[in-house]
């Protein structure tokens, strides 16, 4: 008798652990991958005058577009929420050619919102080199050089690198007058792509490509991140150096053979201001 109580005991904890894991491949499927979060953030900056506004940057990246629209018609509404002045993308923009008009109907959206900036990521640059991502979008793609904004009295500088061409990074920052608050875009979520006599004049990089894992555990995290720091900088703010670093978790699913799944690791917009130094 005993020995029957126990087995059905058992047996009632593997079901119940079976229908655990059904259901948490069903959240990862259905509802993560199109459950958006907006983060919010704050970094100071000398370059910034005291009393100035905050400048407002809205950072997405990894949308990875297939065919079949996923977040991309509901992105512009929730990012034009947020009244960004500048809006940034780091990268990996489609699975396949054919969503490449999903991706840029997103991408010329957002160039309607605000000035929005854009580098080339690790997918964009091995498989799809020769296809033209922002071409009529109104984006402003950056490999090796420089544009400014006009923020107020003062302008802001949009430095940008694609992957593989990480020894322009020194050229698109000479670009950048000294004493200018300084924005750099790349992919990974190297801070080493500065060179190092130039990373002080580097106010933010933005990066992406770790998607937070996409999979990810409570209390630990990214269970990979595909990144040669491993989790060391696998979602988040981050100071590197003299520099603020922030990675973002991607908006869509890698492509490929890996798994169409998203859990713990939702879809992410973040939101940063970039604020005057306080005294001291």
């Amino acid at each position: 008798m005993e020995r029957h109580r126990s087995r059905s005991f058992w047996g009632r904890c593997a079901l119940l652990l079976a229908a655990l894991g059904v259901a948490c491949v069903a959240y990862g499927y259905w509802i993560e991958p199109y459950w958006p979060a907006v983060t919010r953030t704050q970094i100071p900056s000398a370059r910034l005058p005291g009393g100035s506004p905050p400048l407002r940057i809205v950072h997405i990246s990894d949308v990875h577009s297939d065919p079949a629209p996923r977040l991309e018609e509901r992105l512009p509404g929730l990012i034009a929420a947020e009244k960004p002045d500048i809006i940034v993308y780091t990268g990996d923009s489609i699975n396949a050619p054919a969503a490449l008009p999903v991706f840029r109907r997103l991408m010329k959206r957002l160039a309607g919102i605000a000035p929005t900036f854009a580098v080339r990521g690790n997918w964009d640059a091995w498989y799809w080199h020769d296809v033209d991502l922002f071409g009529g979008s109104g984006v402003h793609e950056l490999d090796g050089r420089a544009e400014s904004v006009r923020f107020g009295d003062r302008r802001v500088w949009l430095a940008g690198v694609a992957v593989g061409h990480e020894g322009l990074a020194a050229a698109a920052l000479g670009d950048v007058p000294a004493g200018d608050l300084t924005i750099l875009l790349y992919h990974y979520p190297y801070p080493d792509v500065v060179p190092a006599d130039r990373a002080a004049a580097v106010d933010l990089l933005c990066a992406g490509h770790t998607h937070g894992g996409q999979v990810a555990l409570p209390l630990y995290g990214a269970i990979i991140t595909l990144s040669k720091y491993g989790k060391k900088y696998e979602s988040g703010l981050y100071r590197a150096g003299p520099m603020w670093m922030y990675v973002n978790r991607g908006i869509g699913l890698e492509g490929g053979s890996a798994p169409r799944v998203r859990f713990w690791a939702r879809p992410e917009i973040t939101v940063i201001d970039i604020v005057p130094e306080p005294a001291p």
